[in-house]
């Protein structure tokens, strides 16, 4: 007989566990203990359970499995909402474990207690409280398969006290073997037909693009057609954004130099499109077609109702509509690459602007020209996302961490530590707004501890910046907004962390090769020159682009 918190873990290991996140409570102790025998598992003990959650996600992110963090009952249990939510909207596999007191007898009242299974229905896609030992095997197999298949996202199993302490004769289950299956052949047929029927088709790479093998397949077949490709914010990076045929990526909704190429297309081919992202395009009736190509059908939305679509692995499905399609000589493809190379001439006049405090468009490119091919980035949620979006080419799939789903601020700092550690001998950089990395800044501990190497970019505006350049967009005052900081560099100090403060445009550029360059954990505070934003993202780009 085993007892049930050994056997727990042992199905966390058939899992092929590497970490457990969290900040264990007195309702875990049980689990706590059987994974202090673990050989396989390794507890990574965080300062918040939301930075926890933030790592298990950003885990599963990465290697397409699901991440695992745990927590005690009630007050860790709620810390995890946030997490949960980011998971899920932002299709990454996770798994929580929460404790519970005992569920048979218990003489503490309602003491903490509080319906998490139930709390967590709306944000994950299973969750279920454990009330017999002998289910162990079964609810951790079905909690993993749930939270790794498309789409991926957030599970819940919530462990009781009584129940952890029991003995049973069950064995772990072993994963089976799956495949997703193929896209039918006639829906390949009427899209290649459709294509081929075409002018000036464009594609559209979306969240659910960024998957093994999609990447390779997407680029044989633009190689092979010619085709044009815009990204969205979660699409960055599934092609090499060096590409000549590379449209620029819909950080704004409408109105932006990539959406005139849009407009310009007769067809548009949306792959892995995920309604939680702001839609790159609006679509309206008797419009341009669009045809959708993912592995669920289109989830219908007052501007999304595409009129072909083809359901199966999406790799595959690219796979075979190039094997299919003969190219066609008469498109008409050029006048879309025009809108890109007018993006890139006001762009690149904007990051020769060396001013300080830093002029975002010159932040990104410096940053841009600090990292290695390889090198990830992990943005926090603020305006300076929407200049990373835009302007920040990606060479490569998730080496731009940003979240365009629930679009949270805290996670920046977390997924770069999650980052370092899947990737250990790869460049990471987190770049926060002073708002964002407040929320979860307490991490940085967990991050010296590790020993991990990385930096943290923090751009210090003395406001929360996303919603300051909004309020000026809808005409209000200038108001309500902004606050003091403490001293960055001493905070990083106080930490272990090796602290710098950003002096002039120059001594930005020498603070991100030495931090690169230098082992450890390193925080840069950076004063930042948001002034602008409205004039530009907002007024600006969409008269040039217009006037195209």
């Amino acid at each position: 007989m085993t007892k049930a918190s050994d056997l727990f873990v042992q199905c966390l290991e058939a899992e092929g566990v590497e970490y457990i996140f969290g900040v264990p409570g007195e309702e875990n102790l049980d689990m706590l203990d059987s994974l202090s025998r673990s050989t396989q598992i390794k507890l990574i003990l965080t300062r918040h359970e939301q930075g926890a959650g933030f790592m298990a996600a950003t885990y599963g992110r990465h290697t397409g499995k699901a991440g695992v963090c745990m927590a005690t009952l009630g007050p860790g249990a709620t810390n995890f909402v946030t997490a949960a939510a980011y998971a899920q909207l932002g299709g990454m596999p996770m798994l929580m474990v929460t404790g519970q007191k005992p569920i048979k007898k218990s003489k503490q009242g309602r003491f903490q207690i509080l319906d998490v299974v139930d709390m967590m229905k709306p944000i994950t896609k299973f969750t279920h409280q454990l009330a017999s030992a002998d289910n162990i095997p079964s609810r951790v197999r079905e909690a993993f398969r749930l939270a790794e298949e498309e789409k991926p996202g957030a599970a819940h199993i919530e462990f009781p006290e009584d129940i952890a302490e029991e003995k049973t004769d069950s064995v772990p289950l072993k994963p089976s073997q799956t495949r997703r299956p193929n896209a039918d052949k006639k829906s390949i047929r009427a899209a290649v037909t459709a294509l081929e029927q075409a002018k000036s088709p464009i594609l559209v790479i979306g969240a659910g693009a960024n998957r093994t093998m999609t990447s390779r397949m997407l680029l044989q077949f633009i190689e092979k057609t010619g085709i044009p490709f815009l990204t969205t914010q979660l699409g960055k990076g599934v092609i090499d954004e060096r590409h000549p045929k590379f449209l620029g990526c819909a950080a704004l909704s409408a109105g932006d130099f990539v959406h005139r190429a849009v407009e310009a297309a007769d067809l548009i081919v949306n792959i892995g499109h995920d309604v939680i992202e702001k839609p790159p395009f609006f679509m309206q009736p008797g419009g341009t077609p669009v045809i959708h190509i993912s592995t669920k059908t289109a989830e219908v939305d007052p501007v999304y109702f595409p009129e072909i679509e083809v359901i199966g692995d999406i790799a595959n499905a690219i796979w075979q509509m190039k094997e299919d399609i003969v190219p066609n000589g008469g498109w008409k493809l050029d006048h879309m690459l025009e809108y890109r190379k007018a993006e890139l001439e006001h762009t690149n006049k904007l990051a020769e602007d060396a001013r300080f405090p830093i002029f975002p468009p010159y932040l990104v490119q410096e940053i841009r020209n600090a990292m290695p091919d390889d090198g990830i980035i992990c943005l926090d949620n603020g305006v300076y996302k929407i200049w990373f979006a835009r302007g920040y080419c990606a060479y490569r799939p998730n080496t731009v961490l940003l979240d365009n789903a629930l679009a949270t601020m805290g996670a920046g700092l977390p997924s770069a530590m999650m980052s370092s550690m899947v990737y250990p001998d790869r460049k990471v950089l987190a770049i926060c707004g002073d708002g964002g990395f407040m929320m979860n800044s307490q991490e940085m501990e967990t991050a010296v501890r590790l020993k991990l190497n990385m930096t943290v970019l923090i751009l210090n505006d003395n406001s929360y910046g996303m919603i300051r350049w909004k309020q000026a967009n809808m005409g209000f005052k200038d108001w309500g907004l902004t606050y003091g900081n403490p001293d960055f560099v001493k905070y990083a100090e106080a930490y272990g962390a090796n602290g710098y403060r950003v002096e002039s445009a120059e001594h930005l550029k020498e603070l991100l090769a030495h931090t690169r360059d230098t082992p450890g954990v390193h925080l840069i505070d950076c004063p930042v020159d948001y002034s602008e934003n409205d004039q530009i993202l907002n007024i600006d780009i969409k008269k040039m682009a217009k006037e195209l």
